[in-house]
């Protein structure tokens, strides 16, 4: 039985090193799935090689976070739960392992349960937040809040990579905005920020551009490519973007002339 508490000791801690992770890493502007999957991915030394993982380590506050996280996941985690898995299977009389069996499924359930409830994650996250407030420098605002990002919409980073559509180009020959999309601010290479950049502005390669619009938006954007079908792709997103502002023009002349 000792073996079965140990093991979900480990998993509950787990849990909550992969949540304050998570958190810290959104208090630096990253998404949240994209946080929680790196901070998932570093507790576990799986190494993921992506473009969020390029942007965690160029950023000095987030890699203090992951290596953090590296560092626990590198002191015998795995070897604990392998010792513990063996406590567990151990041996044991019938009635014992089948007492070790249900309590392993029902502790594993309630974790389960804990790591899906928005409730939980709600209340757990504003505990945290308030604790890396107090006892980090971290910057643990909520930006999502302060932006009043919600349902669709969020903010999100973007790597200008060489031959990309928006690399070399001007904003205002991007004409981001009528993609429905907006350039709050831009990382530059040397890693200094330009806020509230103008139509002058270049995209220069290796630069971080902080983007607000809708997340179906993004996807696409990232992988459009320099040329002639990326200008195609440019005005089918304008056209997508025009439909759905003359929706929401009507729905909101609907809810007014209900009024």
């Amino acid at each position: 039985m000792y073996g079965v508490i140990l093991l979900l000791v480990v998993a509950m801690l787990s849990l909550l090193l992969t949540r304050i992770a998570t958190i810290a890493l959104t208090a630096t502007g990253m998404s949240r799935p994209s946080a929680r999957f790196q901070a998932r991915s570093a507790l576990t030394g799986v190494g993921f090689t992506t473009t969020e993982s390029e942007a965690v380590v160029a950023h000095p506050a987030r890699r203090r976070i992951i290596m953090a996280l590296m560092l626990l996941g590198s002191v015998g985690l795995a070897t604990s739960i392998a010792g513990i898995l063996a406590g567990v299977v151990g041996k044991a009389n019938a009635g014992d392992r089948l007492t070790r069996t249900v309590v392993l499924l029902g502790g594993l359930g309630v974790i389960y349960w804990i790591s899906t409830s928005k409730r939980v994650d709600r209340r757990l996250s504003s505990v945290i937040g308030r604790g890396l407030a107090r006892f980090t420098d971290l910057d643990v605002r909520d930006y999502a809040a302060l932006l009043h990002v919600s349902g669709e919409y969020e903010v999100k980073e973007m790597l200008a990579v060489p031959g990309a559509w928006m690399t070399g180009r001007t904003l205002g020959e991007l004409r981001l905005r009528d993609e429905g999309i907006l350039v709050l601010g831009i990382v530059r290479v040397d890693g200094s920020y330009l806020g509230v950049p103008t139509k002058q502005t270049r995209i220069e390669p290796g630069d971080t551009l902080i983007l607000y619009g809708r997340d179906g938006r993004f996807a696409e954007l990232t992988s459009r490519l320099a040329g002639a079908d990326g200008d195609d792709a440019h005005a089918q997103a304008v056209a997508r973007q025009q439909q759905v502002a003359d929706e929401e023009q009507d729905q909101t002349q609907g809810r007014f002339g209900e009024r």
